[in-house]
């Protein structure tokens, strides 16, 4: 009996550490480890309570003016809690050639960028970074799940860690849906 008694305190005091540990647990979309553009590990848990949006970047595109408008949104919005992270990616016509130096350079000059860029990274196949085999295994919409298109695909994250939404490269980061989407993200406290 006074085992039985020992074993059912004991799952209930584990049971009650799980639960209060369960508050605190990292989302899985920022439960990575990713290096900075200047080479520092950032632990994106960090971010944590921002809204987050993830864009695949790249300096040679087409799409490359993006940059601008992820720049304003950033001003726009950073200080109400929206964090851009910029990950350099070369997989697609490598389009991003440069090194992380060339890179931070290019951002600053062309486009101001003060927003968080991180190293070069491939978001498909074998090589893809962990936290990208993550983001493209989420049925999230309105594109669902599998491999990024092309540059500038982007991945938008609520304050609780949660990916709510994915869009495809050619919609601008200041589309009415994004930012509809992302105003409505920030009202949420």
């Amino acid at each position: 009996m006074k085992t039985l008694l020992l074993n059912v305190v004991v799952f209930s005091l584990l049971a009650t550490a799980c639960a209060m540990g369960a508050d605190k647990e990292v989302p899985k979309a920022l439960a990575f480890k990713m290096k900075s553009l200047q080479g520092q590990e950032v632990d994106l848990s960090k971010y944590q309570g921002n809204v987050v949006l993830i864009v695949n970047v790249a300096s040679a595109c087409g799409l490359t003016p993006q940059y601008e408008q992820l720049q304003a949104m950033h001003k726009k919005y950073g200080k109400d809690g929206l964090a851009i992270l910029g990950f350099p990616c070369n997989q697609f016509g490598a389009q991003e050639p440069g090194t992380a130096k060339e890179i931070q350079s290019f951002c600053k000059e062309n486009y101001g960028v003060e927003f968080d860029l991180f190293e070069k990274i491939d978001v498909n196949g074998e090589k893809a970074c962990d936290l990208y085999k993550h983001l493209t295994g989420l049925a999230t919409k309105p594109k669902g799940a599998g491999s990024v298109f092309w540059n500038f695909e982007k991945f938008l994250i609520d304050r609780q860690g949660n990916v709510v939404a994915r869009f495809p490269p050619m919609t601008r980061p200041d589309a009415p849906e994004i930012v509809k989407l992302i105003e409505a993200e920030l009202a949420k406290k």
